[in-house]
């Protein structure tokens, strides 16, 4: 915006609150607080320091994004210079997901300064000889900050992060408006991307070469997994979404055969798979890099990138962060259970978590695979990243998706919140020292309360029509004065995973003093 239209936002903003009295500012702050935390408060009965992490953690996420006002949220939110106030991919994956479920007008806030950098994203997308639209890896305007060209540039996966939100905001919310006005030029946008950046080979596969995953240890590889899958479903829902709207998809000139061009690569996305280790490899040809020297890796040399040439962690097999087992958790349905368990115990022998975005989505997963005790360990290190001082580093400012994935890691993972299917389905279970946990979702305008203890699982509806849900697979009908209660499922404790020597997860069940209220 223009320096005179700030000055008149700013000056109508001060005539507003001189005509309101102190009272009623203090009232209308504690009305919208009071409104917030009955939609978005996380229970916890057996772990004060972790209860109180995870309400910090909220708070924080609200700060940051609730009067974001179609402005990027940055990655340290409001409390600090670190990253320049610069937004990455972290909103719309970490962040996002927690919004569309307790304050679903806040995620679509975000997503519309998505829509408002459109021009700037197709700009970019020509600029790299590409069609559709290309958003920019970090940014406050829309143009690319990012210098780095392959751990910025060739992160093309941002793109299907962004479609990824909107295909979850329009699930949760149905709203029209939104979907017409904004999910459909989004979507169109990346889904010619991929069409653009991907080819198809004399086989008949689509497969997208030459980019960055979520991992920045890695770079520049062929079929990604996590890359590929996000793909995938980028151009299934922008084919889905342009048949329920064909007015504004005419407008951005979307033929028959373009849309079915879109489900004919998402259709024959290559996925690459190791027959001979039983696990999905990061990228193609990464199971047959050399494992990183981890036994010589001194304790002070971490995180890596300050100690080593991204040369060398280039050609090794170490993971910053969760890469394939961020796909494990967000395209969930596209593997099996025991490949899940294959390859979680695979990565967590190679990550050494250099980034604050792993661990929460290592809990989620965590808990789905039967490692409980590790999904709590993780849980603690993401909701404490702040107020622990874990990465030495809060004095730049917090880690806002690390806060929105101490959410994550309570409500997807102990409470096995998954959003890939016509239904939202739970498969909660309790962790650690936990006896209790109580959450609320936002869904389609009805607000849904779940509980569990040791045994049991509890559904209601606190506002609004029946909702239909699975719990364990089962389909159910929960209706306001209909509560329905079913059995948590019994999950084995697995042999625990290895992590790399020194970057095991502090183990919860260690500390020292009370942690039960």
């Amino acid at each position: 915006r223009s320096l005179p239209s700030v000055r008149a936002q700013i000056e109508a903003a001060l005539t507003a609150v001189r005509a309101t009295t102190w009272p009623r500012l203090c009232a209308a702050q504690r009305d919208y607080l009071d409104d917030f935390w009955d939609r978005a408060d996380v229970e916890l009965t057996g772990d004060d320091e972790i209860q109180q992490a995870v309400r910090f953690a909220l708070f924080h996420v609200l700060q940051a994004s609730a009067r974001a006002e179609r402005r990027p949220v940055p990655a340290k939110g409001l409390t600090g210079t670190g990253y320049d106030g610069h937004a990455f991919w972290d909103t719309e994956t970490f962040v996002l997901p927690v919004l569309t479920y307790t304050v679903p007008e806040a995620a679509a806030d975000a997503l519309r300064w998505r829509h408002m950098i459109v021009p700037a994203a197709r700009e970019r997308a020509r600029q790299l000889g590409l069609s559709g639209t290309a958003f920019p890896w970090r940014t406050i305007s829309g143009m690319e900050c990012s210098a780095y060209w392959p751990a910025g540039t060739a992160g093309f996966h941002i793109n299907a992060d962004i479609a990824e939100a909107v295909i979850r905001l329009d699930w949760a919310t149905q709203d029209d408006e939104f979907a017409r006005e904004v999910g459909v030029e989004l979507l169109v946008g990346t889904a010619r991307l991929w069409m653009s950046l991907g080819a198809t080979n004399p086989e008949g596969r689509f497969h997208i070469d030459g980019v960055t995953g979520p991992d920045e240890y890695s770079a520049l590889g062929d079929n990604n997994v996590y890359t590929n899958l996000m793909a995938q479903r980028n151009l299934r829902g922008a084919a889905d979404l342009v048949e329920r709207y064909p007015e504004p998809a005419q407008a951005l000139e979307v033929s028959k055969e373009e849309v079915g061009a879109w489900r004919a690569a998402a259709d024959s996305m290559v996925l690459p798979y190791d027959e001979k280790l039983g696990v999905h490899p990061q990228a193609e040809r990464f199971t047959e890099q050399a494992p990183w020297d981890f036994a010589d890796t001194p304790p002070e040399s971490y995180p890596l990138l300050l100690h080593y040439p991204y040369f060398q962690l280039y050609r090794h097999q170490v993971v910053k962060q969760a890469d394939l087992v961020l796909a494990l958790h967000l395209r969930g349905d596209a593997f099996t259970l025991e490949q899940k368990r294959r390859d979680f115990d695979y990565y967590e022998g190679l990550t050494v978590r250099d980034s604050s975005l792993s661990a929460c989505t290592q809990a989620v997963v965590a808990a789905e695979v039967g490692h409980l005790d590790l999904a709590y360990d993780y849980l603690g290190e993401a909701a404490l990243m702040d107020l622990g001082d874990l990465e030495h580093n809060t004095r730049d400012g917090v880690h806002i998706a690390s806060l929105a994935g101490a959410w994550l890691a309570v409500v997807a993972g102990l409470g096995g919140l998954r959003d890939q299917g016509d239904v939202l389905s739970f498969a909660p279970v309790l962790a650690g020292p936990l006896t209790h946990l109580r959450f609320g979702i936002t869904w389609r305008g009805h607000r849904l309360c779940v509980e569990v203890d040791a045994s049991t699982a509890r559904y209601r509806v606190l506002s609004g029509g029946p909702i239909d849900l699975l719990h364990n697979g089962e389909r159910l009908t929960v209706a306001f004065d209909a509560p329905v209660s079913r059995p948590v499922r019994s999950v084995p404790e697995l042999p625990r995973p290895q992590q790399p020597p020194g970057r095991a997860p502090l183990r919860r069940r260690d500390r020292p003093g009370p942690t039960s209220r």
